[in-house]
């Protein structure tokens, strides 16, 4: 079969190649891959000396969709449609930029009805952190108010200001790339500024509040400043650090208007989490136009050049490969 192999074993290469088909092991799942998407993750696992990838060859691709061809678990029988993602996949083994590829259950999802493997991939690892993001939000009270959205052209960002339209909330979108104005608007944004418009007061402890909510994929001095704009009661889900991991903030914004910094993780959701995932997207997405979200779709043969335009922020939304595509 034909996989996007990175190998580090001498010299970086990475190459579209013919690899046997994996044997499924015990409590494993062989799936035939329709469609995988790409993530930022994956740009950062097929960099020369990754600090993400923990093996010098492997397949790329942190998710997948497609259907199940063989598994002894009666739950996911032959023909299943499913989501793969989480745990190590396409970062310590192989991955979905494959044809076919092998994931124990743990990380096997089953699609809800109305929900095609494509669909399932315009959402993605991105989707799932996007919606995990809102309902963070939704859970934590009321986003009676704006909800800011950083990063907003980037998987994540994008995809959080559909949702947060389609399910009756007033995003606005924040990016460094003015041009994409237009672009966020039809995404569902209510208005678009520009990141250097987040700060607010940096002279003062804390900024005029202004967010009723905030999903946050940038971190670093954007995460401070939007902690300090909140409104009393509100909270921030942060799942992004692209501008640094560090947060130079105080107690103020916690102890004096009550908001909540909420970590976003699905890599390693437990099965109730990914199931209540999916079916919010399910939902969700019956009001939203999925291939507006999706930039254009790929073969393997072109992984690399758009690796390269990720790392380069050059893509707005979601890319798909198509691993039958020649």
């Amino acid at each position: 079969m034909r996989a996007f192999q990175i190998d580090e074993s001498d010299g970086l290469h990475c190459d579209v190649v013919d690899v046997p088909t994996p044997a499924r092991g015990d409590d494993e799942v062989l799936v035939d891959v329709q469609w995988s998407g790409v993530n930022y993750k994956d740009a950062m696992v097929a960099e020369a000396h990754s600090r993400v990838r923990r093996t010098p060859r492997l397949i790329g691709g942190v998710d997948a969709a497609g259907v199940v061809v063989d598994s002894d678990d009666p739950d996911l029988p032959a023909g299943t449609p499913v989501a793969v993602h989480g745990g190590v996949l396409g970062v310590a083994r192989d991955g979905g930029f494959a044809e076919r590829l092998t994931a124990p259950r743990a990380w096997i999802s089953p699609l809800p009805a109305g929900l095609s493997p494509h669909d399932a991939m315009a959402m993605g690892t991105a989707g799932l952190a996007a919606m995990a993001s809102v309902l963070a939000l939704e859970d934590r009270g009321p986003l009676d108010g704006e909800v800011l959205v950083t990063g907003a052209t980037g998987g994540v960002g994008s995809i959080a200001v559909s949702l947060l339209a389609a399910r009756g909330h007033r995003p606005v979108a924040s990016t460094g790339s003015p041009a994409a104005g237009e672009w966020l608007l039809a995404r569902g944004a209510t208005r678009v500024i520009g990141r250097d418009e987040v700060a607010d007061r940096p002279d003062r402890v804390l900024g005029t509040p202004q967010w009723a909510g905030a999903v946050d994929c940038v971190g670093g001095a954007t995460l401070a400043s939007i902690l300090r704009s909140l409104n009393y009661g509100a909270g921030v889900a942060a799942s992004g650090l692209v501008a640094g991991p560090e947060i130079a903030t105080t107690v103020y914004p916690f102890i004096t208007r009550n908001v909540a910094l909420l970590g976003i993780d699905v890599v390693e959701a437990p099965a109730g989490m990914r199931k209540r995932l999916w079916h919010e997207l399910a939902r969700t997405l019956a009001t939203v136009d999925v291939t507006a979200l999706v930039e254009r779709t790929i073969g393997l043969g072109e992984l690399s050049a758009t690796l390269d335009d990720l790392r380069a922020g050059t893509v707005r939304g979601r890319v798909l490969v198509d691993p039958a595509a020649h």
